[in-house]
């Protein structure tokens, strides 16, 4: 059946990738009334089935093979949660098959698979926007509106911190580097780096310098007690720890640390600050520093609104921006112009440490 050209009332959307990710944004759009699901994809038949019995999803709408989803359900949009080694093909084949697409976090494994993404959206003349959560987070919005009122004046440098004392993970493909691209890095490093680039202003990357080591992913894990014991440190190829230093266009400068495994204080740890002309300011706590009637302050907000589901409730955010991006023309928080930047920047972080922590340079 031939897909109207004009946007239909309830989009039709299809996933690829059926796990514990596609799990979050499934639970998200069943408050939806304008979505329907109309099909999901993956490799294995068990989760299928159990996300068909979990969400009335009829088995003929069971894929194994995504490219044969596409041609047969034609989908208005389709939401891909699977391995970063995948979302580029999948984006691709989405795209030319004349769908709207939203890709999980990394956009993909390099900037090159990104510009190809980005290409075959605009020829199909869809949408393309990442799945960056973090930037619903009210602190994200807090810091960015204080951002847009000069408080801050330029920023000129931020330091962004992803780290895990002893935090691997012990499921999925997280610690193979062919399937995922790096270890924290590309995996929690990029969510911190993203929103802390969005508050920023999402200045172009020019330069990084960095240093990756792997030191225990590698090793067995059941000599220190921890709540993740127990990953496969045979198939382990990521990095342990991450360490990078990006230069922009504008002149400021980001400072990232990001470890699933590190001797520092902290558990988990998920923050940045940055450092304007004017005043400066904290993620996580949601300090503002500035001066005020000549003295140095430091201000906190006496309330930020909760959003629904803390962490999980971001999947439906960033949903109705993607929905209401393709219905309404409402502008995404999230382009894919903003996905190739942070690629660019991991990219050049994992060059730069292949080179020995030798300057990379951004092209394009």
């Amino acid at each position: 059946m031939a897909r109207s050209s004009a946007t239909p009332k309830k989009i039709r959307m299809a996933f690829i990738g059926a796990g514990g990710i596609a799990k979050a944004h499934l639970d998200a759009l069943q408050k939806f009334d304008n979505v329907q699901v109309v099909a999901l994809a993956d490799v294995s038949k068990k989760t299928l089935e159990a996300r068909s019995e979990e969400y009335d999803i009829p088995g003929d709408a069971l894929f194994t093979d995504f490219k044969k989803m596409l041609k047969a359900v034609q989908p208005d949009a389709v939401n891909i949660c699977t391995p970063n080694g995948l979302h580029a093909p999948n984006a691709i084949a989405s795209s030319k098959a004349g769908a709207h697409v939203i890709v999980e976090k990394p956009m993909g494994m390099t900037a090159a698979e990104c510009k190809r993404m980005i290409a075959a959206a605009k020829a199909a003349k869809k949408k393309l926007v990442i799945g960056f959560q973090y930037r619903f987070d009210p602190k994200t919005e807090f810091l960015t509106r204080l951002r847009d009122d000069g408080v801050f004046g330029d920023i000129r440098f931020a330091r962004v911190q992803a780290l895990r004392r002893r935090g691997i993970p012990n499921w999925g493909v997280f610690g193979r580097k062919e399937l995922q691209g790096g270890g924290p890095l590309i995996d929690i490093g990029v969510h911190v780096l993203e929103m802390c680039h969005f508050t920023m202003g999402s200045p172009k990357p020019v330069a990084a310098v960095g240093m990756t080591d792997t030191y225990l992913g590698n090793k067995p894990s059941n000599k220190i007690a921890s709540a993740w014991a127990g990953w496969d440190h045979k198939t382990y190829t990521v990095e342990d720890l991450a360490v990078g230093h990006i230069r922009f266009e504008n002149g400021a400068v980001i400072h990232l640390e990001s470890s699933f495994a590190a001797h520092h204080e902290h558990r988990g740890k998920m923050d940045f600050q940055i450092m304007g002309t004017k005043g400066g300011a904290k993620w996580d706590s949601s300090e503002v520093f500035t001066d005020q009637n000549g003295h140095m302050m430091n201000l906190t907000p006496a309330w930020l609104p909760e959003k629904e589901g803390g962490f999980a409730g971001y999947f439906g955010l960033k949903l109705r921006n993607f929905v209401d991006h393709i219905t309404k023309g409402t502008p995404s928080l999230a382009p894919a112009e903003h996905g190739l930047m942070v690629q660019q920047m991991l990219d050049a972080i994992y060059a730069s440490a292949d080179k020995g922590g030798k300057e990379v340079l951004i092209k394009g």
